[in-house]
C-alpha cells in the first residue's frame, strides 16, 4: 500500500474548499507579483533561486527591494502547496475518481512550474517587458484553470468518470455572447500588459520598456474595455429575456459591477499619473474581471444543480450568522 492510499479521503465539499483556496492564492500571487514591479523590486535579487550569489536569503543589510522580491518567491511556495493539495485532493476525493478534476489540478501544477521558470527568466533578462508580459498572461491562464476546477468540483459525479451532464440555461445567442465576453476580457488584459510594458512601472529603474507610445496603447486598452462592456450589457439583457435563473443573473450582475468599477479605476489611475496603489488595485481588478467572466460562462453553459447552489448558499449563511435563504 503506497502513501497515497493511506492518506485520508476528502468529502466533495472539503475538496471544493481546497480548490477555492488554490484559486484565491493564485489571484493573490498576481497582486504580490505586481507589488514587486510597482516598488521597483524586480531586480531586488540578482540571481535565482538564491537572492544573491552564494546567498539563498537576503542578509540583514539588504535593501527592502531584495526582501520584497524574496518575499514574493516565498509566497510562490505557499501557492505551490495549495496547488499540490488540489492534486492530492482530486486523487483522494470520495466517490469515483473524476478525470476532469485530476487533469485540471495537474494543469495547475504545470502552470506553477511554468511560472517559476518564467520568474527565473525575468531575473536573467533584467525584467524585460516581453517576459514580464508572458509571466502575467500565464498567471491569467492559471486563474482560468482554477476557476474551472472549482466550478467542476461543485458538480455532482457522473456515471462515466466525469461530472454529471448539463444543459445550457440560455440559447445559442446567449452562449455566443458569453464566449465573446470571455474573449473580450482576454483582449483587454492583453492590451493592459502592453500599457504596463510601455509605462513607467518597469520593476527596475534601468529596465527596458516597449517601444510604443503609452497614450496609443492606453487608448486601445480603453476602446476594447468599452466594447467589452457593451458585450456584457447585451449578455445580461439577453439573460434577463431568456430568464436564465437567479444564480446566473447574480454572476452576470457581479461581472457588470466589477467591470464598471475596473473601468473607472483605470481612468482614475491614468488621470492621476498611474500611482502605484491604484495600479496594484487595477491588477487585482483585472483578475477579478477575468474570473467573473469565466464564472458567468460556466454558469450559463454548465449550470450547477439547484441543490448544490442552495447547499452552498446555506453554508455561507451559516458561517456569516445570517438566516438561510429559502431555495
Amino acid at each position: 500500500m503506497n502513501v497515497l492510499e493511506r492518506a485520508p479521503t476528502l468529502s466533495p465539499a472539503a475538496y471544493r474548499r481546497i480548490t477555492l483556496v488554490a484559486l484565491w492564492s493564485l489571484v493573490a500571487i498576481v497582486v504580490t507579483g505586481a507589488a514587486v514591479r510597482l516598488t521597483g523590486s524586480g531586480l531586488g535579487c540578482s540571481t535565482w533561486p538564491g537572492c544573491e550569489p552564494g546567498e539563498l536569503v537576503p542578509h540583514g543589510a539588504s535593501s527592502h527591494h531584495a526582501w520584497v522580491e524574496f518575499g514574493n518567491r516565498l509566497i510562490t511556495g505557499l501557492v505551490s502547496v495549495a496547488v499540490v493539495l488540489a492534486v492530492l485532493g482530486s486523487l483522494r476525493r470520495r466517490g469515483p475518481r473524476r478525470r476532469d478534476l485530476v487533469w485540471l489540478s495537474w494543469g495547475l501544477v504545470a502552470g506553477v512550474v511554468a511560472q517559476v521558470l518564467l520568474g527565473a527568466l525575468v531575473v536573467k533578462l533584467d525584467v524585460h517587458p516581453i517576459v514580464v508580459q508572458g509571466h502575467f498572461l500565464v498567471s491569467g491562464l492559471l486563474v482560468a484553470d482554477a476557476v474551472v476546477l472549482h466550478h467542476r468540483a461543485s458538480r455532482p459525479d457522473g456515471p462515466d468518470g466525469g461530472p454529471e451532464g448539463t444543459t445550457p440555461v440560455v440559447g445559442r445567442v446567449g452562449l455566443r455572447l458569453a464566449r465573446a465576453a470571455v474573449a473580450m476580457a482576454a483582449l483587454v488584459i492583453l492590451a493592459g500588459t502592453l500599457v504596463t510594458g510601455a509605462g513607467p512601472h518597469a520593476g527596475d529603474l534601468d529596465a527596458e520598456r516597449l517601444d510604443v507610445a503609452v497614450r496609443s496603447v492606453a487608448m486601445l486598452h480603453s476602446g476594447l474595455t468599452w466594447v467589452f462592456l457593451a458585450v456584457v450589457v447585451a449578455l445580461v439583457l439577453r439573460m434577463r429575456r431568456e430568464m436564465a435563473g437567479s444564480a446566473a443573473m447574480e454572476r452576470g450582475t457581479a461581472l457588470l459591477a466589477v467591470l464598471v468599477l475596473q473601468g473607472g479605476l483605470g481612468y482614475l489611475q491614468y488621470l492621476t499619473g498611474v500611482p502605484e496603489l491604484l495600479v496594484g488595485l487595477h491588477v487585482l481588478g483585472a483578475m477579478l474581471v477575468w474570473a467573473a467572466s469565466l464564472r458567468l460562462l460556466l454558469a450559463l453553459s454548465e449550470p450547477l444543480p439547484v441543490a448544490a447552489v442552495g447547499a452552498r448558499a446555506g453554508s455561507d449563511a451559516g458561517r456569516s450568522g445570517a438566516p438561510q435563504p429559502a431555495t
